[in-house]
């Protein structure tokens, strides 16, 4: 099989050439039905999203369901179904969503005085109240900002100084971290408190909710406008903005939610993801919305293998998302005493998945998992679509489209032309499939040959003792760099002779892929260094490496 080695690149259409071929926007499948089993041409053919001048996903979206859901044109799921996993549950209409975020918009306008393109922090964890500010945000116009509620004091410092936000929304576990900040934040003007009780210097969000008119008038936003500005997880430096448009989401994700997602209004989806990352906007509000899906939270405040599996088992969820390090700790249960019974659809996003754990999975639940890639700055650029043969490993072909918008000032280097580089390197087969290698500072040259730590990984995963693994590179006097896995062993093999396991794992690795990929360093770790979205941070390990020499 050829493969050929390449960046991944996607073409950015100019905002006149957009404009010249775009007349009007089809976006929700009331007019725009999904069709299961369209092949990948003809999905490619018949995704033509259209990008009108004004768009405010609240407006032109949320609000276009309410009517048809008063129409009686929809399934009676609602728009969000919460739970908290002790009885307690909110399950809001689009109508009702509607009315409250409107309640919000009212706090952010005129409580805090907040105008157009000024721009809100949110921290919170996964509770109702954390939609409610999203769509508010969307409906006057200020931009928002999410973080996880994971950041220390300095993270929210910088993001406070970086992005000069004027309000900050949190709970009562990151407000003392704000407060011993907050000084050193000039432009920080309100701070809202989501609470039963009262903090000094805060305003209190539920008591301003309580008594703010429910009607508000939707302001009207370009398509190129500021909606939201992410912070990238940092797995090669410090956290930098990407700023989204209200298209770039707004209608961009219709790709998501219509094909890969496979989402349709009487869908019920629940997606893992923390509410502090862009994958949260991607599959918690945009793409299932965009279809009239019902959004699905567990408030889960630590994720818990068990907890998912008792509520797959017990509620109607029929399309599921999470990331590959979840999957990973699912098919190390069995699965045979829960049963999924409305459960047809399984995503992944976030890191490349492993072969073995996709079979596995598919042994155990006879649904595969499609995997999709993605960035901060763009939305799905590879996925494997529904209907799509699926090959173990592969992130699957080109997204039919996408918009994309950064800072200039960060993003120079990754614009050549029309194309947007994302700094990622893969492989593409003979069937047009893609494959994730690697960040390009993550590939490694041994003695001539290009190593992508992904595929070791993979190899050293499939072995019984190890848990997972991080592959990065390491000085050598004669081959430049050769390969350094550092491993963590399951609980059983933890005590075993560590350098007949480490030749146990070599030459488990030379059988499962290409001889000189194996590494020829390794060194067992009780856990890796993660950002606090769970990635790998190998550039730490790889300088840790360096630094030795």
């Amino acid at each position: 099989m050829a493969l050929a080695v390449v960046h991944f690149l996607r073409k950015i259409p100019s905002a006149m050439s957009l404009r010249a071929r775009l007349r009007s926007l089809q976006l929700c499948n009331w007019c725009y039905p999904v069709h299961t089993s369209l092949s990948y041409e003809a999905i490619k053919q018949q995704y033509r999203p259209e990008v009108p001048e004004y768009f405010n996903f609240a407006r032109d979206v949320l609000d276009r369901w309410t009517e048809v859901e008063k129409e009686g044109k929809k399934s009676k799921n609602p728009a969000l179904w919460w739970v908290d996993g002790a009885g307690e549950e909110v399950r809001w209409s689009f109508e009702e969503l509607g009315v409250l975020s409107r309640k919000v918009a009212n706090v952010l306008s005129d409580a805090c005085g907040l105008q157009r393109e000024d721009r809100v922090i949110l921290i919170l964890p996964r509770i109702p109240e954390w939609w409610l500010v999203n769509v508010a945000c969307m409906r006057t116009g200020t931009v928002l900002i999410p973080g996880t509620q994971q950041l220390t004091a300095k993270d929210i410092l910088h993001r406070l100084q970086k992005s000069r936000a004027k309000c900050i929304i949190t709970d009562d576990s990151v407000a003392p971290a704000v407060d011993s900040i907050g000084a050193q934040c000039q432009s920080l003007k309100f701070k809202l408190l989501v609470s039963e009780g009262h903090r000094e210097g805060w305003l209190n969000f539920k008591d301003l909710l309580k008594n703010a008119p429910s009607d508000h008038h939707c302001v009207t936003t370009k398509c190129q406008d500021p909606m939201a500005i992410y912070f990238t997880s940092g797995t090669t430096g410090s956290p930098k903005m990407t700023e989204h448009s209200h298209s770039s989401y707004g209608i961009g994700l219709t790709v998501s939610g219509r094909y890969w997602l496979d989402l349709t209004s009487s869908d019920i989806f629940w997606n893992t993801s923390d509410t502090g990352w862009a994958k949260s906007a991607w599959s918690s509000i945009f793409s299932p919305w965009i279809q009239g899906a019902c959004v699905f939270v567990h408030k889960m405040p630590h994720f818990n293998p068990s907890i998912v599996f008792e509520s797959l088992s017990r509620f109607p969820i029929t399309v599921f998302c999470s990331p590959p390090t979840a999957y990973r700790m699912f098919v190390q249960h069995k699965l045979s005493s829960y049963t999924f019974k409305s459960l047809r659809h399984c995503v992944s996003a976030g890191e490349p998945i492993n072969p073995d754990v996709m079979e596995e999975w598919k042994a155990q639940t006879g649904l595969d998992i499609h995997e999709g890639y993605g960035q901060t700055e763009t939305v799905l650029i590879c996925g494997n679509f529904k209907g799509m043969k699926i090959k173990p490993g592969s992130m699957g072909k080109p997204s039919p489209g996408y918009d994309v918008k950064d800072d200039p000032e960060k993003t120079e280097a990754t614009i050549r032309g029309d194309f947007y580089v994302t700094g990622d390197r893969g492989i593409m087969d003979e069937e047009g499939y893609f494959w994730f290698v690697g960040r390009a500072d993550d590939v490694i040259n041994s003695a001539g040959y290009r190593i992508g730590p992904f595929e070791v990984e993979s190899a050293l995963v499939e072995h019984p003792a190890v848990v997972e693994s991080a592959v990065v590179s390491s000085p050598d006097p004669i081959r430049g760099e050769v390969v350094k896995a550092f491993v963590v062993l399951t609980s059983d093999y933890a005590s075993h002779d560590p350098e007949k396991m480490m030749k146990e794992l070599q030459d488990h690795v030379k059988k499962v892929t290409a001889p000189y990929k194996y590494p020829r360093k390794m060194e067992f770790v009780q856990q890796l260094p993660k950002t606090v979205s769970g990635k790998i941070r190998r550039n730490e390990l790889r300088q840790k490496e360096w630094r030795k020499d």
